[in-house]
């Protein structure tokens, strides 16, 4: 069985104008909700999933906050530039290029990337993934180079419902 954890990148800002799409920052509330949902699934799992990012500022600072929480180093962060405009089929590519031993990894990217990745994987299943939203699919294959778009959703969590609760 091979794991993915999809993270979309948490609340960025749109106060710096002059800045490239690529290069917008967390606001505050992305910073702190990146925070509440690293935290809440270290409290759920203690693996340690392989980190892979979308280079844009606010998906790789997201995943900075992933990786301080579960005590990866940033370094191991890998900067994927196929994650940031991604089809679902790019997204299958990549996965397929892992090597066999990872059995766990988490992507941060954006939307529409996420939203059509799991609608392609499991119909019907998550229609809106808001930002630091976060869903985990198993694919029933011992090979990465045999992912297709078929998955279970183990779950689908997002902050909103964390301070709900």
């Amino acid at each position: 069985m091979k794991t993915v954890y999809l993270v979309r990148h948490a609340k960025s800002s749109w106060d710096f104008s002059h800045l490239d799409d690529r290069e917008r920052p967390l606001k505050g509330r992305g910073i702190r909700d990146a925070q509440a949902m690293s935290n809440w699934l270290i409290e759920r799992s203690s693996e340690r999933p392989t980190l892979f990012s979308s280079p844009a500022t606010r998906a790789w600072h997201t995943a900075l906050i992933f990786a301080r929480n579960f005590q990866i180093s940033a370094e191991a962060i890998q900067a994927v530039e196929s994650l940031y405009g991604a089809t679902p089929e790019d997204v299958k590519s990549f996965l397929r290029t892992l090597p066999e031993q990872e059995s766990l990894v988490m992507l941060f990217s954006h939307n529409p990337t996420i939203e059509l990745f799991l609608r392609r994987c499991v119909p019907g299943g998550v229609s809106r993934v808001p930002t630091t939203g976060m869903a985990c699919l198993r694919f029933a294959t011992e090979s990465w180079k045999d992912l297709d778009f078929e998955a279970e959703l183990l779950f689908f969590e997002f902050p909103k419902n964390l301070k709900e609760t």
